[in-house]
């Protein structure tokens, strides 16, 4: 049996010198062999490269991770297998920085469940993904958890096998459940009426100071979410939204379980016709984050106001 093609592997760097000693090689010898490279990491780092790269960098697909990877759950479908799926015809190096030390307790889970679950999205394929992180600023925590989601880790010491991968583990261990609600939410409960949800959203998201296009968003994403579970959670769903921190939060719990954890990061096909409205809320709002279990599974988006 051939081995899997697909490599992940983290780059644990100290300063700017060894982030750029461990990206600069492997961003050179894709473009020497003719691969496509795409390089998504904080805008800091991404300015570091850029000037250390000169005219190479044209060549490259740069983009800032703390715009195209705020939601953690858009990054597999539109910044990893966008660029991948673009090149089907041969090896394809990714550099993706998803974690660094300004994201929140909020998002943190739902970071690492993504880089968890790159290793179920790429399997099969002729694809490294590069992940930096700085050893300076994150947590212990979130070194030991980069340990568990890469099967290879990179140092200034060299390449070595991590021992502690399991990230179906970090999966398992990353769902739970979701800080209890305020006490006072606009709620529907237990409901299958989509524009009763809807004209909800409309009117609480434009009284929560949202702008007229990310009210529209938070319809959209309010309406799948509660279709979502009318057709696969159990019939029903309650809905619930408030303010809270700075960010407009909308929360939709049903009694399903939801056993596929890479719904909603599969990018769709162009023949598909059903089936994109999680993916359709990943694009949409700043975080997702969510809960499944025995008691049904909670969906929470959330839009920086």
């Amino acid at each position: 049996m051939s081995a899997d093609p697909f490599a992940h592997p983290a780059l644990f760097y100290r300063d700017d010198a060894e982030f750029l000693a461990g990206t600069v090689p492997f961003v050179g010898h894709g473009l020497a062999a003719g691969e496509p490279v795409a390089v998504a990491v904080p805008g800091r780092n991404l300015e570091l490269l850029r000037r250390e790269l000169g005219t190479d960098a044209e060549k490259v697909r740069l983009l800032d991770m703390t715009d195209a990877g705020r939601n953690p759950g858009r990054i597999i479908p539109r910044v990893l297998r966008a660029f991948a799926d673009a090149h089907p015809g041969g090896p394809v190096r990714i550099i993706g920085e998803p974690i660094w030390a300004g994201r929140s307790d909020v998002e943190y889970p739902a970071c690492v469940q993504h880089e968890a679950l790159i290793n179920h999205a790429f399997t099969g394929r002729d694809v490294t993904i590069l992940c930096p992180y700085d050893v300076s600023s994150l947590e212990a925590a979130a070194l030991a958890d980069a340990e568990a989601t890469h099967p290879v880790l990179i140092d200034s010491a060299g390449r070595r096998p991590s021992t502690a991968y399991a990230p179906d583990d970090v999966v398992a261990r990353y769902n739970r459940p979701l800080p209890p609600a305020p006490e006072r939410v606009a709620e529907l409960a237990d409901t299958t009426d989509l524009a009763a949800a809807r004209a909800l959203a409309h009117t609480h998201a434009a009284a929560g100071g949202l702008s007229a296009d990310q009210a529209a968003d938070v319809e959209v994403v309010v309406t799948e979410l509660l279709a979502n579970c009318v057709e696969h959670g159990g019939g029903t769903g309650t809905v619930r939204l408030w303010t809270e921190d700075g960010e407009f939060v909308c929360e939709v719990h049903d009694r399903g379980t939801l056993a596929d954890p890479l719904a909603g990061r599969r990018p769709a096909t162009p023949e598909q016709h059903r089936g994109r409205g999680l993916l359709l809320v990943n694009y949409l709002a700043d975080l997702v984050r969510l809960h499944t279990g025995d008691h049904g599974t909670t969906f929470r988006a959330y839009f920086r106001t």
